[in-house]
């Protein structure tokens, strides 16, 4: 696997971060931490707990037998470090200790031995004519700092550098004014991407008040007494 040089930069806030393409740098463990501290979840269709304010969170974020074999099969990973002490929520800079920590970390650049993991993501690939990018995360209190662009970026010189230019990502709506800031827009073929549900076609002709979801299953909901004996009536 090509490894690209690590570099280290520097976004907008002045946070020194560490960006790696080398698939060792990344801990299994410190990417549970990170897909849990950022809701994000590796089920296709995961259990969400809602708040009374209507905002949702991932109950069941990570399955960690599957993102290790994920890592294990990813054409390319990239992974984002800055130092503890500015990769936390509660960061605050206007104190004088907070100034002499700055200045002795300046000393010692950040590295992944000794930064956190802030952002992640990854790609899939046949390594000779298309590739799909997965799982760009980011900790929440350090989105909206061009972090996952920089993910983003990294990803596609990589894969631009192996001659592979047929580069899709599979969205949600509310992550397409991301990718569209990333380059990517509509097919030019006019293609559709379709997911498999996993109901078999034997659900099929039941209209979708029959068929519920809960959580990753699809449950079939049987018909009420009244509905039953209505149909008896009719029949």
């Amino acid at each position: 696997m090509e490894i690209v040089r690590n570099i280290t930069t520097t976004t907008t806030t002045t946070r020194p971060l560490f960006i790696s393409t080398n698939p060792s740098h990344v801990k299994l463990n410190q990417l549970t931490h990170l897909f849990t501290s950022s809701h994000f979840s590796t089920h296709r269709f995961p259990n969400l707990h809602y708040s009374s304010s209507g905002n949702h969170r991932v109950v069941e974020a990570v399955n960690v037998d599957k993102l290790r074999i994920a890592l294990l099969h990813s054409s390319v990973v990239v992974s984002v470090f800055c130092k503890p002490s500015h990769s936390s929520e509660n960061n605050n800079n206007n104190d004088m200790f907070s100034f002499g920590r700055e200045l002795m970390e300046r000393v010692v650049p950040v590295s992944e031995s000794n930064g956190e993991l802030v952002g992640f993501g990854r790609a899939v690939s046949d390594n000779g004519l298309t590739a799909s990018i997965h799982d760009i995360v980011v900790l929440p209190w350090l989105q909206r700092m061009g972090i996952g662009r920089k993910i983003v970026q990294r990803i596609l010189r990589v894969l631009v550098a192996r001659d592979i230019y047929d580069i899709g990502a599979l969205c949600s709506e509310k992550e397409r004014l991301f990718f569209e800031a990333c380059g990517f827009g509509d097919d030019i073929l006019g293609s559709t991407a379709m997911m498999y549900t996993r109901a078999p076609p034997a659900l099929s002709h039941y209209n979708s008040q029959d068929v519920k979801h809960a959580g990753r299953m699809l449950l079939l909901v049987p018909q009420s007494r009244q509905d039953l004996s209505s149909s008896t009536t009719n029949d």
